[in-house]
C-alpha cells in the first residue's frame, strides 16, 4: 500500500491574484515617514542587505547602473553634522548657533542613512540624464516598498546642503554625480495619518480624447 502523498494542487489564477492584491496593498501603504518620527532599531544587517538588493531590480537602460547608494553609519554622523552646519553659514553668514545646532541634529535621526547618489553625465550619451534620473528614483521606490513590506518607516529627505562642496568631499563624488536625497529608514514611532491619494483621471488621458475642452494631444 502506497503511503506517499500528492501535493495539493494550486490555482495559478488564484495565485495570481493574491499577489495581484497583496502588491497593491503594499503600494497603497508606502506613505513618507519624516526622520523625527523615525526610532531605533533600524533595520538589521539582513534587511539592510535585502532592502539594497531591490535597487537593482530598477529598469537600467544600457546597464549603465547609474546610481549607487552610501550609508551613513552612525560613527560618521558628527562628520555629516559638520557639513551641514557649515552648508547653512555658507548660505547665511549670520546663522546663530541654535540654526546651527539645528542643522547639525538632522544628521541624527535616522536609525539608517543613505544618500542616494546618480551619475547623470557621462559614460553613453544615447542614454539621456532623464533616464538615469527614472532609473535611480526606480531604485529608490524598490527599497521604499520593501522597506514598507518589512513594517519599517521610511522617507526622503533634501536640502540646499547637497550641493554643498563640503557635502561632495565627505562622500568623495565624482565630477559627473550628484547627490540625490537622503533615504532614511526605521520604525515608526507614531503612524501618520494615510495622505489622499489623487485620482487616476487627475494624471491619466488617453490620445485623441478631449481633456478640459483640449485635445488630450494638444494638452
Amino acid at each position: 500500500m502506497s503511503t506517499s502523498t500528492e501535493s495539493p494542487r494550486t490555482d495559478p489564477d488564484a495565485e495570481s491574484a493574491a499577489a495581484t492584491q497583496w502588491a497593491s496593498v503594499l503600494l497603497h501603504q508606502r506613505r513618507t515617514t519624516l526622520p523625527k518620527r523615525l526610532q531605533g532599531p533600524g533595520p538589521d544587517p539582513a534587511q539592510q542587505a535585502e532592502i539594497l538588493a531591490a535597487a537593482s531590480a530598477a529598469p537600467d537602460h544600457g546597464q549603465l547602473l547609474p546610481w549607487r547608494f552610501i550609508e551613513v553609519p552612525q560613527s560618521q554622523r558628527a562628520r555629516l553634522a559638520e557639513v551641514f552646519a557649515a552648508a547653512l553659514l555658507e548660505r547665511d553668514g549670520q546663522a546663530g548657533e541654535p540654526a546651527l545646532e539645528q542643522a547639525r541634529e538632522k544628521a541624527y535621526r535616522a536609525p539608517w542613512l543613505l544618500l542616494a547618489v546618480a551619475r547623470l553625465r557621462g559614460d553613453d550619451p544615447a542614454i539621456p540624464a532623464s533616464e538615469r534620473l527614472l532609473s535611480t528614483g526606480c531604485a529608490i521606490q524598490n527599497m521604499l516598498l520593501l522597506a514598507t513590506a518589512m513594517g519599517l518607516g521610511s522617507g526622503l529627505t533634501s536640502g540646499k546642503a547637497l550641493q554643498s562642496e563640503g557635502l561632495r568631499q565627505l562622500f568623495g563624488l565624482q565630477p559627473d554625480e550628484d547627490a540625490l536625497c537622503f533615504i532614511n529608514i526605521g520604525h515608526v514611532g507614531q503612524a501618520r495619518k494615510a495622505r489622499e491619494r489623487p485620482p487616476v483621471s487627475a494624471y491619466f488621458s488617453r490620445l485623441g480624447e478631449s481633456v478640459g475642452g483640449c485635445d488630450a494631444s494638444l494638452s
